[in-house]
C-alpha cells in the first residue's frame, strides 16, 4: 500500500512535544523520520517521568514512534557533518532550538536550503524568531502569558492551566498543517520554503470565540468555570450523586432537557424561552435545574438525556474516556508491537488505508550505525530505514 507520505524523509532536530507529535504524525503517514538526539541523554522526555516505560518514560513514548534514533553530538565536527549530510538529503527537517542556534552550526534554513532548494524548513518557537526570539518557550508559560489561564478555573478561583500541554500539542497540529501545505505547494513548483509556527501564534489562534469576543469589544473574558460565555445551559449541573455536563446548543434541544425532566414548561418560561434569555437568567435556569436533577443520578440522566436527543455525559476520568471510545467501535488505540503498550492512534480515520502500522518508539540511539553508515556512504537516494528494527538500514 502507498502512502501519502511514501518516500519523503524527515530530519527531526525536535525534542520535548510539538516537534516530534508533529513528525510522528508524518510518521503515522508514510514518512521516514530520523530523530537526532543528544548522546548520553536524548530527548528532554526521556527523563520526565514517572511514569515510565520498560526503556524510558511513557511522555516520551506518546510522541515518538515509528522512528529511527541516531544520537549525534552537533558541538563534534564529525558529527556535525552527519547532521548537514542529513538536513541535505532531507525532504522535511524540523527543529525547535533556541532562534540562531542552528543558522551558526551551518544548520539554519538558509545553509540547507542552498544545499537543498526543495527543503521544508519548519521552526517552531515559542514567541518567534524576532523581538521574542530570547525567551524560552515553555507551554505552561505561554498558557500563563497568552491568556488561556485567564479564562480556566472557576470564576472566584486562581487561573488554571490546561491538565495537559496543551498550547504544545495545538502547536505541533499547526506545524503538521503547515508542513502538508508545503509539501504540496513543492508537488506543484518543485521549490521548498520555510515554515514557522511559535506557541503563543498557536494559542491565539485557538482561543477563537474568546479571542474575537475580545476583538469585537476590547474587554477579555474571565473566568466562568464550567459555563460557556454565550450558551445557557452549557456547563455542569449537579444530580443526586455527582454531576451531568449539559450542552444545549439551540433552543430545541433545552425544549427536550425541559420535558426529560418532567417540566416542559420551563422551556415557555420567559427567563428561559431563548438562549439569550437563558444566559442573561444562568443562576436561576440553574437552580430550577439542578432542582430536578437531584431525583435521580448522573447516569440516569445520561441515558435518559441522551435516548432524547439532548447532549448530555457524566464528567468521567480518562480511563473511563476509553472505554466509551472502545464501546463506541472507536478503536482509541493501536499497538506498537507484542513487547510494547498500546498507543492512543492517529486520531482520523480514512476510507483508504493510509497510515502505517505503528513501530515502536526508539531506544536513544538504536538505528545509529545503521543512520551514520548510510550518511557516510554518499548515497544520494533515500533508503528503505525500517522504524520496526533496530540498526537496520538498507541502501
Amino acid at each position: 500500500m502507498t502512502r501519502p507520505l511514501d518516500g519523503v524523509l524527515v530530519a527531526d532536530f525536535s525534542r520535548v512535544l510539538a516537534g516530534p507529535l508533529c513528525t510522528m504524525t508524518l510518521a503515522d503517514l508514510g514518512a521516514t523520520v530520523v530523530k537526532v538526539e543528544r548522546p548520553g541523554a536524548g530527548d528532554d522526555t526521556r527523563s520526565w517521568g514517572p511514569p515510565w516505560s520498560e526503556t524510558s518514560s511513557t511522555y516520551f513514548e506518546s510522541v515518538n514512534r515509528s522512528k529511527l534514533s541516531v544520537a549525534l553530538d552537533l558541538a563534534d565536527e564529525a558529527d556535525l557533518a552527519l547532521a548537514r549530510e542529513l538536513a541535505r538529503r532531507a525532504d522535511v527537517v524540523i527543529e525547535n532550538f533556541k532562534p540562531g542556534a542552528l543558522d551558526r552550526k551551518g544548520l539554519g534554513y538558509e545553509d540547507v536550503a542552498a544545499g537543498n532548494p526543495g527543503v521544508v524548513y519548519c521552526s517552531i518557537t515559542g514567541f518567534g524568531a524576532g523581538a521574542g526570539a530570547d525567551r524560552l518557550g515553555y507551554d505552561f508559560i505561554v498558557q500563563a502569558l497568552g491568556g488561556l489561564m485567564s479564562i480556566t478555573g472557576d470564576a472566584g478561583g486562581e487561573p488554571t492551566k490546561a491538565g495537559v500541554a496543551l498550547v504544545d500539542v495545538l502547536t505541533g497540529k499547526d506545524a503538521t498543517i503547515g508542513v502538508l501545505a508545503a509539501l504540496s505547494a513543492r508537488a506543484r513548483t518543485g521549490a521548498g520554503c520555510r515554515v514557522e509556527v511559535n506557541l503563543l501564534s498557536s494559542l491565539l489562534g485557538s482561543l477563537v470565540n474568546q479571542a474575537q469576543g475580545f476583538l469585537e469589544t476590547g474587554r477579555a473574558p474571565g473566568r466562568m468555570g464550567n459555563r460557556h460565555p454565550s450558551i445557557a445551559p452549557y456547563e455542569t449541573l449537579r444530580c443526586r450523586d455527582g454531576l451531568l455536563a449539559v450542552a444545549c446548543g439551540n433552543d430545541g434541544q433545552f425544549a427536550r432537557l425541559a420535558t426529560v425532566l418532567g417540566d416542559p414548561g420551563l422551556a415557555r418560561d420567559e427567563r428561559f424561552a431563548t438562549n439569550t434569555a437563558r444566559v442573561g437568567h444562568r443562576d436561576a435556569l440553574v437552580a430550577a435545574l439542578e432542582a430536578r436533577l437531584a431525583a435521580a443520578d448522573a447516569a440516569d440522566w445520561e441515558a435518559r438525556l441522551t435516548a432524547a436527543q439532548v447532549p448530555a455525559g457524566r464528567v468521567g476520568d480518562i480511563a473511563e474516556g476509553f472505554a466509551l471510545a472502545e464501546r463506541l467501535g472507536l478503536g482509541p488505540t493501536v499497538s506498537p508491537g507484542p513487547d510494547h503498550a498500546p498507543q492512543v492512534r492517529h486520531a482520523v480515520t480514512y476510507s483508504a488505508d493510509l497510515v502505517r502500522p505503528a513501530g515502536p518508539p526508539p531506544p536513544l540511539g538504536a538505528h545509529g550505525s545503521g543512520i551514520r553508515a548510510w550518511l557516510a556512504s554518499g548515497s544520494a537516494s533515500l533508503s528503505d530505514l525500517d522504524p520496526t528494527s533496530t540498526g537496520q538500514v538498507s541502501s
